[in-house]
């Protein structure tokens, strides 16, 4: 128990540290223009604590050399304006002026991506120096870089997606287009609007012009008519917001089945006192579920087959889901022939693979959201395990993630290894949302089972060269190796390349949840599920 609270103590401080972004004398200097600053304007503009920020890790512990990017530079999250859910994305003016770095365009685009699944509203706070120029060749052109965010900017409009963008400082050269393509442009004085500043115009065809006649609030709101409202400053800028949102339709319901929720009948706090990263103490996944679903209740599907796998429907939020977890707990099974066998929890063997597919297709023919729960070694190995079809089985579940068409939703408790990682809906596998304990590791493998592994390869390849190593180097390789993979499998080194949205205290792995699927119910489009050539 006081491992787990002390890394989530740990996980809070350096979120802390990470929210002061570019540091005291950054936030004086955006203070003494007369601006608020990034969290300060997000404060102001959303319901009281209703912001759910998403990427808070982004760019951890990258571009060091060049003084770090607390957040990418950017916050995004999901937020309620006058009781509806909008997606906010602002641009933080303290770390390097809001420039993007390869990362701040990528945690944009995630932002941007999930509002686009989930038919979330989006908000932008603009208030940047454009691309941070000596990283260029890593922000300029891709499918998931800068010029993506302004593609997204057209699809969205196109869907019916509402977009509001307010200048609130700089926002310059590409940038530029990000607010003249959504739907209102908001701007507030001592703000700048251009494709290129004044210096660059002066270099370009030598004309001299001052910022605010180029490109200022006042220019935009009379003459070029880009900006539909001109506000005095920030306070009026985000009252502004609230007022147009206020007066926004209500669109079409999602098919998603919601009752009144029911807290659960079991503390969430004692998930502290379940969990058990060690394998020597195995714990019982049914255990987080029942501090999970509303009124602890949970319909167990297949309970005495494939045990490995826990699947079965409850509430979560009143949201009906079905769930897939891994169970931790061996478990006794007998085979075709009657004989026994121990199954190691956190393995999926071919009858929990089957089991899942089968439950998979059963939610998506029933309208029934997907939440997946992580602690995965990975597919079971070795003859028996051939012999049985374990990849036709394994195959046969990753086709039912891969096609469902219902909301998925992923959280990493543990471990979340190799093909395991796969099957259970891993990034690869559009989870609308993708939180993590801070007691995940994601990776190929374990950090001791790659240590071994390299190590063994390692040893080899000096022994076929003639040097052998004595036991003490063999030791020091492995350590040097197993340190590197686990600060890899670390999940603040995955949350830094948005591989994990956001790293949550267990304890509010249910409020999560619940917000993740109150985006999900924006969007009532459901195609139609189908799964294509399944191995039989």
């Amino acid at each position: 128990m006081r491992f787990l609270a002390d890394l989530v103590s740990g996980i809070r401080n350096e979120e802390e540290q990470i929210c002061e972004g570019g540091g005291q004398k950054a936030i004086e200097n955006q203070h003494s223009k007369g601006r608020l600053t990034a969290r300060e304007r997000i404060q102001k503009l959303v319901d009281p604590g209703s912001f759910f920020e998403i990427g808070l890790f982004a760019a951890y512990r990258m571009y060091e050399e060049w003084g770090g990017a607390p957040a990418a530079g950017v916050i995004t999250g999901l937020a309620r304006i006058e009781s509806r859910m909008v997606m906010i994305i602002a641009n933080d003016a303290t770390v390097k002026a809001g420039a993007f770095f390869p990362m701040t365009s990528k945690k944009v685009i995630r932002a941007q991506n999930i509002a686009i699944d989930n038919r979330i509203p989006v908000i932008y706070l603009v208030d940047s120096s454009g691309i941070f120029l000596p990283l260029q060749e890593d922000v300029f052109p891709d499918t998931d870089d800068f010029g993506r965010v302004f593609r997204n900017n057209a699809v969205m409009s196109a869907v019916g997606i509402p977009q509001i963008a307010a200048i609130m400082g700089m926002c310059v050269a590409g940038g530029g287009y990000l607010p003249v393509m959504c739907d209102h442009v908001l701007m507030t004085d001592g703000s700048g609007l251009f494709l290129a500043g004044p210096a660059l115009v002066q270099a370009a065809i030598g004309q001299k012009i001052s910022a605010e006649e180029l490109g200022g609030a006042a220019m935009h709101s009379a003459i070029s008519g880009t900006v539909d409202f001109h506000e005095p400053d920030d306070e009026a800028c985000l009252k502004r917001i609230r007022s147009i949102i206020e007066k926004w339709g209500y669109r079409r319901q999602s098919p998603w089945d919601r009752k009144k929720p029911v807290p659960p009948a079991l503390a969430a706090e004692e998930i502290y006192g379940i969990y058990d990263s060690s394998p020597a103490r195995p714990y019982d996944i049914r255990e987080v579920i029942a501090r999970i679903t509303d009124a602890s209740k949970f319909d167990e599907y297949k309970a005495e087959y494939g045990k490995t796998l826990v699947c079965g429907y409850g509430r979560i939020g009143g949201f009906a889901v079905g769930i897939v977890a891994n169970q931790k707990l061996h478990a006794q099974a007998t085979d075709h022939e009657g004989r026994k066998r121990t199954e190691f929890g956190g393995v999926i063997y071919t009858e929990s693979a089957e089991k899942a597919a089968r439950f998979i297709m059963d939610c998506n023919q029933n309208l029934i959201p997907l939440i997946f729960l992580h602690d995965v070694n990975g597919f079971m190995v070795g003859r028996d395990a051939e012999w049985s079809g374990i990849i036709k089985a394994g195959a046969k579940m990753v086709n039912a993630v891969s096609n469902s068409v219902v909301p998925k939703i992923t959280v990493i408790l543990g471990g979340s290894f190799g093909a395991g990682h796969y099957a259970m809906c891993g990034k690869a596998y559009d989870p609308r949302f993708l939180f993590a304990w801070p007691t995940a590791k994601y990776a190929v493998m374990s950090g001791d089972s790659a240590a071994g592994t390299l190590v063994e390869i390692k040893i080899r390849q000096l022994e076929r060269g003639g040097k052998q190593l004595s036991e003490e180097e063999k030791k020091e390789l492995y350590e040097s190796v197993k340190s590197t993979y686990d600060e890899q499998t670390d999940p603040r080194y995955g949350a830094a390349r948005l591989w994990i949205d956001k790293i949550i205290d267990p304890v509010d792995t249910r409020d999560a949840i619940t917000m993740a699927l109150e985006a999900a119910a924006l969007n009532p489009d459901v195609p139609e599920f189908k799964v294509g050539v399944l191995q039989t």
